[in-house]
């Protein structure tokens, strides 16, 4: 039992690490609740700091989500103690104790805990909210529109109830985080993405 818990409180800080935070200071010392949208996750770096490291946060990000959830079945191999790591790691993002429990908006971290929990409603997940960012150039829509396809995937994917209502409530609660990108959806006034800059 003790073991588990600790195991948990390790889920967590993984999840808190501020990577967003940790580059930019690294790369252009700067502090990334300063700069741009003010978030410290990977749009803002990619904004901000560049492709290069934004980039790097991605990948840091989904590694922080996935590993946890995917070596807790060595802690116990029940699938609601890794719905319970999984669910710490996001949180931890989200509140990460290392910025004053203000986090980023939890997609990459959310990608890797369910790429390691639910593999293929989770990529299903992902190949949509890269057709709606294509199409439409918004990283919040077209986290949105991924994290509403989440437990729908999970569904038609076969999973049980479990799985599913605990994607359902990570959906509820990045929708949630996003907000402000919402109101900025309907004002017309939310920025688009633009990957590569005219100079």
């Amino acid at each position: 039992m003790l073991i588990k818990f600790l195991y948990l409180i390790f889920a967590y800080l993984c999840g808190s690490l501020p990577f967003a935070y940790i580059i930019a200071k690294a790369v252009k010392k700067v502090d990334i609740r300063k700069v741009g949208s003010g978030n410290p996750g990977t749009t803002n770096i990619f904004r901000s700091i560049g492709a290069g490291a934004g980039l790097a946060v991605f990948v840091l990000d989904t590694l922080k989500g996935f590993v946890p959830v995917y070596f807790a079945i060595f802690i116990d191999d029940s699938f609601s103690y890794s719905v319970a790591v999984a669910a710490v790691a996001i949180v931890g993002h989200m509140f990460t104790v290392f910025l004053n429990f203000k986090g980023g908006k939890g997609i990459a971290t959310g990608f890797g805990v369910f790429l390691a929990l639910m593999p293929l409603p989770c990529l299903i997940a992902f190949v949509i909210f890269g057709l709606v960012f294509l199409l439409w150039g918004y990283v919040a829509l077209g986290s949105i529109v991924a994290a509403v396809s989440l437990p729908l995937a999970a569904y038609f994917s076969g999973y049980a109830m479990e799985p599913i209502l605990f994607s359902f409530a990570a959906s509820l609660l990045i929708i949630y985080k996003h907000r402000a990108n919402i109101k900025r959806l309907k004002n017309g006034a939310e920025n688009r993405f633009k990957i590569f800059k005219r100079k």
